[in-house]
């Protein structure tokens, strides 16, 4: 590779404050606002120039497509990139965004630019929400480590939401509720905490401790409820904003609508020229209107359907009470020619014929030839991280799910699949807390069990949108996943790791059941080396191994 070669030596000192390598081939961009950088990328489509010879040429010291002058670079302290970038083009990036953005509907050029966002004190219900779209990036506090023990100016930390909140004798009932589930997360905490310390003698090692605090948090996360609050950091291009607030911005939940537009007004400071449409009548407005009444049609031609019908018997689960529980998971579709197809797949591009020869080739196999082809090609694997090509998605699966509403939040993460979910409510019954019934005190975690259920069925008489704040995490939620057979195998080693939490570890295990036996593909299963079929895991050694690691890098420095 070699450097671009069209710039002179002053051009290429006047363009290196905004660039990390004003000659070579591979550079970043420094200090410029987001729309100058993604208006620069942009012009690639429509320009044969490089994008420092753009950025000199339209957008240093350039005149706008308006006439008016952008600062000129001479006036930047080119020291601080910054401050340098500030004082760039931004004028004319912005008449840019508003031509092919605006006006010409050119979605893939809002991908160009980004922004970060802190998003604070939201509930559990919303985070969901928030972390619905694909196309971003969420880093969400963890309930699995971060403790809820301590009180915030003299009140439990969860949201009360303004449907609730507006009927006082509901609120009242409301908090007296969550208040319990709260006091008696902490005192039940201590008291596992205290039994596990007992039971397992961990003294002074500090990974024996981690893994038994972890443990316990796991064993109440329970009950805690969806009202709990949280913090989320997320970055995403400006598209993806765009969808994200227009979603918000149109959901029935007034915290949804709320959150939304103050999502927009910090946006705006940032990134405005990439969501010059979302609050549009004619643009988002309409967009998420749309979206919700389809929504809504879908619930009344469910109802037209069923009639009086109420469910579907045979589930195994008895509402609102965690002793009958329904099989967590139902492998409703796969591709009987699963391994078939992945196998030709893999093949093909080397063949150099069409794909329907490789095909019918790998159909002539047997089935053990098959399954020994497939260990062939994927043979080597040292990790979980190194997985094979996209081969593996040449056939998927649909699996219905259901696990408690603390699990979910950690497999709604995965977003390289199709996931559609039910309402969260009372109806499944929940889970209950194996280390919590250990020490005797499972009657206090059936006690919060039941009163949030009972709330449920009352706020969602009088404000339906707003009843699964009052459910707790230890209730079950039903959901579909769709997801091809490298996602699985992603999802698959991963959440069934021994660290991880049992719920999870208990779903991501029978789905490689599933593929292996249900769906009659052990080839495929038997390239998901990676993950732990374990009972319960052994969390200390992998915290052994993390407290090893520290040592030595101690010692290195």
């Amino acid at each position: 590779m070699a450097g671009t070669g069209d710039l002179t030596p002053d051009e290429r000192a006047r363009v290196a404050p905004y660039v990390t390598d004003p000659e070579g081939p591979v550079f970043a961009l420094l200090g410029l606002p987001e729309a100058v950088k993604g208006a620069l990328f942009a012009r690639y489509s429509r320009s044969a120039n490089s994008v420092r010879r753009i950025l000199l040429d339209e957008f240093v010291g350039a005149e706008s497509v308006s006439g008016t002058e952008t600062v000129p670079d001479t006036a930047v302290d080119v020291t601080d990139p910054s401050a340098a970038g500030s004082a760039v083009g931004e004028q004319r990036a912005r008449e840019f965004f508003q031509r092919v953005l605006a006006d010409y509907g050119d979605d893939s050029v809002a991908q160009l630019g980004g922004a970060h966002v802190a998003i604070e004190g939201v509930s559990n219900v919303l985070t969901k929400v928030i972390e619905w779209g694909r196309l971003a990036s969420y880093l969400e506090q963890s309930t699995r480590y971060v403790p809820y023990t301590e009180m915030q100016d003299g009140r439990w930390k969860y949201v009360r939401p303004p449907g609730i909140a507006a009927h006082p004798d509901l609120l009242a009932r409301y908090e007296q509720v969550l208040d319990d589930a709260f006091a008696t997360y902490a005192r039940l905490y201590d008291a596992v905490m205290a039994h596990l310390v007992q039971q397992e003698g961990a003294g002074d090692d500090p990974a024996v401790l981690r893994t038994l605090r972890a443990r316990a948090l796991d064993a109440v996360r329970g009950l805690l409820p969806a009202a709990t609050t949280a913090n989320l950091g997320v970055y995403a291009s400006g598209q993806a904003w765009e969808q994200m607030v227009i979603r918000l911005r149109s959901h029935p939940l007034a915290e949804a609508r709320e959150v939304g537009d103050q999502v927009l007004a910090a946006l705006r400071r940032v990134i405005p020229d990439f969501l010059t449409r979302t609050d549009r009548a004619d643009r988002g407005e309409r967009m998420g209107a749309y979206r919700m009444a389809t929504e809504e049609r879908a619930a009344e031609m469910w109802e037209d359907l069923a009639g009086s019908a109420e469910g579907v018997p045979g589930t195994g689960t008895v509402p609102g009470t965690g002793v009958h529980s329904p099989a967590p998971i139902r492998l409703l579709e796969h591709d009987p020619d699963g391994e078939r197809r992945v196998l030709a797949h893999a093949l093909w591009p080397a063949s150099g014929v069409p794909l329907d020869q490789v095909r019918a080739r790998v159909d002539d196999m047997g089935d053990g030839d098959v399954r020994a082809a497939l260990a062939r090609w994927a043979d080597g694997r040292a990790d979980r991280r190194e997985r094979p090509g996209r081969a593996l998605e040449a056939t998927s699966y649909l699996f219905e799910v259901t696990c408690d509403y603390g699990a979910y939040r950690d497999l709604q993460r995965h977003r390289i699949l199709t996931l559609e979910a039910q309402p969260l409510g009372a109806d499944l019954g929940f889970e209950p807390s194996p280390d919590v019934a250990a020490c005797g005190l499972h009657d206090e975690f059936d006690r919060v069990q039941r009163a949030s259920a009972a709330l449920w069925r009352e706020v969602r008489d009088r404000v339906p949108a707003e009843a699964p704040y009052a459910i707790t995490m230890a209730h079950r939620i039903r959901f579909l996943m769709r997801m091809n057979a490298r996602e699985a195998m992603h999802l698959i080693e991963l959440r069934s790791q021994p660290q991880g939490h049992a719920a999870y570890r208990r779903v991501a295990q029978e789905m490689l059941v599933a593929i292996r036996d249900d769906a009659r593909q052990p080839g495929v299963a038997a390239l998901m080396g990676f993950a732990d079929m374990s009972g319960d895991g052994d969390r200390l050694a992998q915290e052994r191994r993390t407290e090893a690691r520290r040592a030595a890098d101690t010692v290195d420095s």
